[in-house]
């Protein structure tokens, strides 16, 4: 274990906050969920968890030397550069890396974020000369977008556009340039500063709710627990360690389980009904539901989704899609769902 990876704070020893922490192992099995917005005060462990969430992630292959960390182990997600190799007979040469958090930076541009193509080059050579942005280090890495309601809402619909797709296409000039864009995407934010447009928050997969624990015993655990780590990092990881590789484990083993998750018609209506309940628009939150509740289901090894596994996605698919009326606390909306949940397992029971 390299020095980098034990001056981070475990992912186990974080305290409550068990909502955020379940999200981002979801995600973290499950990337096409569609990523995880967390909204809370400062000093809430948003951070922590993120950076610690790399931690847990099994390692990666992929092609040595390549600035998009292309898979080898198909042709289908590969870069430009990597089919031309391929299609000349050379062999791509496989390494295997941890994944880590690549952080968006507050007033990033969208030729930093997408990478630029150049013009000139290209059309007096006829060469493919493109400069790699954010999103290429991205890829098959967690992209970390801090502040998020602070960024401009544009580069925040390109950069939702390219999760959803998986790839960014950049085209300038009638010149296009492709290349995979495979990330987990984590945001947050801190409500008081401003909040996303109900559009794009629409387009976050998950959203959780943190807040400051009010129970004394934890927050006296939480100070012990982050002066031991100042004291002696490399102790206080090891302690935590075998945690770690537990949850390492069922992360693993959640997302070869994944694909086995079988569901029935009366959970796609339990779904769908959820949905009208709380009269969202679209449909997205029906399909992000169903994904979510067949992660569930595969962190806990089931192969068959259960209306708990559809009570849990809820919580975390619809809260953010509920429309809040004029001066209605976030509270009333958590109140107002559990409702909605309930009706619609008693709907179950009678049927």
């Amino acid at each position: 274990m390299s020095n980098k990876h034990r001056f981070n704070y475990p992912f186990s020893a974080i305290v409550g906050q068990e909502k955020m922490k379940k999200a981002l192992i979801l995600n973290a099995i499950n990337p096409s969920i569609g990523g995880v917005l967390i909204r809370g005060q400062k000093g809430t462990a948003k951070s922590t968890a993120v950076r610690a969430l790399t931690h847990l992630l099994p390692e990666v292959e992929v092609v040595k030397s390549c600035e998009y960390s292309c898979d080898p182990s198909g042709t289908k997600n590969l870069c430009c550069n990597c089919r031309v190799k391929l299609k000349s007979g050379q062999k791509l040469e496989v390494e295997k890396r941890h994944m880590k958090v690549v952080e968006l930076p507050l007033g990033t541009t969208e030729d930093r974020l997408l990478g630029t193509i150049n013009i000139e080059q290209a059309l007096k050579k006829g060469e493919r000369a493109f400069d790699p942005g954010i999103l290429a280090e991205a890829n098959r890495n967690i992209l970390y977008v801090d502040e998020v309601n602070l960024l401009d809402d544009h580069l925040v619909d390109v950069l939702l556009d390219s999760a959803a797709m998986g790839a960014n296409n950049v085209e300038r000039e009638g010149i296009s340039f492709s290349h995979p864009a495979k990330f987990i995407l984590i945001g947050t934010m801190n409500p008081e500063e401003g909040d996303l447009r109900p559009q794009l928050l629409d387009r976050f997969g998950l959203c959780v709710e943190v807040e400051g624990i009010d129970d004394v015993e934890k927050r006296v655990e939480i100070m012990e627990r982050s002066l031991q780590f100042e004291q002696n990092p490399s102790e206080f990881y090891e302690k935590w360690s075998e945690e770690d590789r537990k949850l390492t484990m069922m992360i693993t083993l959640a997302q070869k389980q994944l694909s086995a998750v079988k569901y029935t018609k009366e959970i796609l209506e339990s779904i769908a009904n959820l949905s009208v309940e709380v009269a969202v628009d679209g449909h997205r939150a029906d399909i992000f539901m169903l994904k979510t509740a067949q992660t569930i289901a595969a962190f806990n090894q089931r192969n068959i989704i259960t209306e708990d596994d559809v009570k849990e996605a809820a919580e975390l698919v619809l809260m953010h899609r509920l429309r809040r009326r004029p001066f209605q606390e976030p509270q009333m909306k958590n109140d107002e769902l559990n409702r909605s949940i309930e009706n619609n397992t008693k709907k179950k029971r009678t049927n």
